[in-house]
């Protein structure tokens, strides 16, 4: 087992920094989106950030990802550029999608990310296929698939870990589980407490964990992907997590309980890592301040970036489109 003391301090010191924009990149999004300055809805991140940082911390450029609605935290620790998904999010022509996807299908191929996706439950199918390349190419690499905990009862998911399962590809099957379905308590979609434990119906392992502890994350991917690699077939994590916000935006009317909302904000994965990292003497409060600063100054570049950035030319409508 991995522990803290075994993670060199530059690594640890990387994935602090990397949630740390994840958190700036979406409130910063969430307080734009309330001043109407990006259309459409923005799913945020925060709270869920050990997840994605602990497991993209194991990914080579040319692994993939899949995505889901809730997916700028998937992009940012795959590599993206806080500058392009502003861009996008704003409808500009030098976002990610050239402005037309918005924040729901984010995807940068050149770095591995196939997409996030609107629909529950429709990353699946696609992170099989490009585990299914990956071991039909021999190329070692390995495709992460990131759905919620409400994807887990869609058909697609299931069928897409049987096919995985069956032909052992090289995918590792991620679910953030944040214990709501939008605003559906979890105990109220699924007859089971632990999702992991859809594992064995496919005979491949399943690990739950604490999703808040980017140390346990980075565990159990390592695992995963390792095995994956070697041609082990596929892995189930759940990480045991929780948004801080809305099901979209940073809107009141939370309708979760106000105790189970503050207990969860006890548990801040950021704050979590920062205690080890001080423990351990790789941060002080002067050096965490230094790295916050310089990440809003990131995201505020980001911004002036998106904000001077053209509009897509309307000659451009069905660029891209394939279908009718």
């Amino acid at each position: 087992m991995t522990t803290a003391r075994q993670i060199d301090a530059e690594q640890l010191l990387y994935m602090y920094r990397t949630m740390v924009t994840i958190r700036e990149f979406e409130e910063t999004a969430g307080r734009l989106a309330e001043q109407a300055k990006i259309p459409g809805a923005v799913h945020l991140y925060a709270g869920e950030e050990a997840i994605a940082v602990g497991v993209c911390a194991h990914l080579d450029p040319a692994d993939t990802i899949t995505s889901t609605h809730r997916g700028h935290g998937h992009c940012i620790a795959k590599g993206g550029d806080v500058r392009r998904m502003f861009a996008e999010l704003f409808g500009k022509s030098e976002g990610y999608c050239r402005g037309k996807g918005g924040s729901m299908h984010i995807a940068d191929l050149d770095i591995g990310i196939l997409g996030a996706n609107g629909i529950v439950g429709g990353g699946p199918p696609i992170a099989v296929g490009a585990a299914f390349a990956a071991k039909y190419q021999g190329n070692g690499r390995v495709c992460v698939c990131f759905t919620g905990d409400g994807a887990t009862n869609e058909g697609t998911w299931h069928e897409a870990i049987n096919f995985a399962a069956l032909h052992r590809l090289p995918a590792i099957f991620v679910i953030e589980n944040n214990h709501y379905g939008e605003f559906t308590p979890q105990e109220r979609q699924g007859a089971i407490a632990r999702l992991a434990d859809r594992a064995a119906s496919y005979g491949i392992p399943g690990v739950s964990i604490d999703g808040q502890d980017v140390i346990a994350v980075y565990e159990a991917a390592r695992e995963a992907i390792e095995r994956a690699r070697r041609g082990d077939g596929p892995t189930i994590i759940e990480g045991d997590t929780y948004r801080f916000y809305n099901h979209t935006g940073m809107s009141e009317g939370d309708p979760r309980p106000q105790e189970e909302r503050a207990a969860w904000r006890q548990r801040d994965p950021i704050a979590i890592l920062r205690g080890v990292l001080e423990q351990r003497a790789i941060l002080s409060g002067e050096s965490a301040e230094r790295i916050h600063e310089e990440v809003r100054r990131e995201v505020e570049g980001a911004i002036r970036f998106a904000e001077a950035a053209p509009y897509p030319d309307p000659s451009e409508l069905l660029t891209d489109v394939y279908s009718d």
